[in-house]
């Protein structure tokens, strides 16, 4: 699909970076394996809440990239759009503290997430009616740019919803100006923007979260979320509604893949509501705003019962929301 052809669909369509987490094993110094980056994840906990998912991610032709295709396949993601990448696939060494809250260590100089070309970014799906994106492969060089205008182009056409979650890593933009400059930037491109409270802590030093939020609205968002852990998240919209949602509480295994279960919850729930559109983003009314929240905040939360990315499929959802509502 060109970003000038073809009404948008009821496929979510997911662009970034694939990667490999290097989990801490159960016996000290040891690690695991996982396959992860914040839009995989997200593809992830899609396809098993029911959602047509299609996923572009630069896939080494290495064992790694070959466990990260195999994941998504075994998922039923459409990989017709990611390609078959030559360069090595990207590593990120875990480390959890004494709440479960994960950290990250890259190793990503010339791997294959971020080498976009103009041909390979022309292969998004025609039946694409969300297209999410964000995460590293939305600021690291030299695929940011490339992915940057396919979004704008996409935006353009004014019938496909553009998701965006930058997954803030301060270890890699280093600098919050620099990070400032490199969020801002997608931010308005996007309809739909979620971020986590630490996000916003590190970008905007001194700055409350709604301040934040209606800054990223004057730049041309929809609906920005804003996750809190604990506490929930918030909800705010052009018109100036202002929603705020409890969190679940549930015994933490750890917090892996939380924020990207969170997303895929918004997203999905958006979805099923008929709310994929830009238009219907926009006219969100507040009880559909609330109860996109709780779904969203469910999902994250039954990720967080398990150890690593390990989102729940709609029935777990389904009876995850009865249970609660009774």
């Amino acid at each position: 699909m060109t970003a000038e052809s073809a009404p948008g669909g009821s496929r979510v369509t997911v662009l970034g970076e694939a990667l490999i987490d290097l989990v801490p094993g159960t016996v000290p110094g040891t690690f695991t394996a996982a396959a992860g980056g914040s839009p995989y994840n997200v593809a992830i906990g899609l396809a098993r809440l029911g959602v047509p998912t299609s996923l572009m991610a630069r896939l080494a032709d290495n064992a790694l990239g070959r466990i990260l295709r195999g994941g998504a396949e075994a998922e039923g993601i459409d990989l017709t759009a990611a390609p078959l990448a030559a360069e090595p696939t990207t590593l990120a060494v875990v480390s959890l503290d004494a709440q479960a809250r994960a950290s990250y260590d890259f190793y990503h100089q010339g791997t294959a997430d971020w080498q976009w070309s103009a041909d390979e970014l022309s292969r998004v799906p025609e039946s694409t009616g969300v297209l999410h994106f964000g995460s590293l492969a939305s600021w690291l060089p030299p695929g940011d740019e490339r992915i940057l205008d396919l979004a704008r182009r996409v935006r353009a056409r004014g019938d496909v919803l553009v998701s965006y979650d930058p997954n803030v890593r301060p270890t890699l933009l280093r600098d919050p100006g620099r990070g400032r400059a490199l969020v801002e930037r997608a931010v308005r491109i996007a309809h739909l923007v979620k971020a986590s409270e630490e996000d916003i802590a590190w970008l905007y030093p001194g700055r409350s979260t709604a301040e934040v939020a209606r800054q990223w609205l004057a730049l041309g968002a929809s609906l920005v979320v804003i996750t809190d852990g604990g506490r929930g998240a918030g909800a705010f919209t052009g018109p100036g509604l202002v929603i705020h949602r409890p969190a679940v509480e549930v015994m933490v295994a750890d917090t892996v893949g939380a924020g990207d279960s969170f997303t895929a919850g918004l997203i999905a729930a958006l979805i099923r509501r008929g709310r994929r559109s830009p238009l219907g983003l926009a006219g969100l009314p507040a009880g559909d705003l609330a109860a996109v929240l709780d779904e969203a905040i469910m999902v994250a939360a039954l990720n967080c019962r398990h150890i690593g990315n390990d989102p729940p499929t709609a029935a777990d959802l389904r009876a995850a929301l009865a249970a609660r509502a009774s």
